[in-house]
């Protein structure tokens, strides 16, 4: 599912307002534009530091999973950071795990469209599909986020992780470079 196939305005602004705290910038591009900082190319997000590039056909696993590359990784990491999250594979399962969580907290998508978008794209898991290795195999994922801070004990997000606390979509603030406002 992409940011267009939804109600665009509506969930870019849920994009933005789920990372705000975190200082990292959604920049929100014209369709069809080039997204800085795609590591696989248009249409996939881009990062380049603290911004997260998208279009509306970028898919929305591609934004939450690029954005959480960012939240998972420290500070050194994040002031290089151009393109290429790096991260090892144990990372690479919490950035997944975590990008499942949070698709609950965008508006028309949830735990379900995410699982259907990572198996669209091509993510293999040993069990065959995201959901599967969600509910089943994904023991690795939780123990890192929980020794990080991101999920309490019992698997579940915490209110407050690193002193930034994760913003629901009632705090909506958008930063919209190059946006074509024709688009809602």
């Amino acid at each position: 599912m992409t940011l267009v196939g939804l109600a665009h305005a509506v969930v870019a602004r849920a994009l933005s307002a789920l990372f705000l705290d975190y200082q990292l910038q959604i920049i929100h591009l014209p369709a069809g534009s080039p997204i800085p900082g795609s590591y696989w190319g248009e249409p996939e997000a881009g990062l380049l530091g603290n911004r997260l590039y998208v279009c509306p056909e970028t898919p929305l696993n591609s934004a939450l999973h690029e954005a959480c590359h960012f939240l998972c990784m420290d500070a050194t990491r994040r002031e290089r950071l151009d393109r290429d999250a790096g991260g090892d594979d144990l990372e690479e399962c919490a950035v997944c795990y975590l990008s499942v969580l949070l698709a609950e907290r965008l508006p028309g998508f949830g735990r379900e469209a995410m699982f259907a978008d990572m198996d669209a794209w091509g993510y293999s898991f040993r069990l065959g599909t995201a959901a599967a290795w969600f509910r089943e195999d994904a023991q690795d994922a939780v123990s890192w986020l929980t020794a990080a801070g991101w999920l309490d004990r019992s698997g579940c997000l915490t209110a407050e992780q690193g002193g930034h606390k994760l913003l629901g979509v009632e705090n909506l603030q958008v930063v919209e470079l190059l946006t074509d406002t024709n688009e809602a």
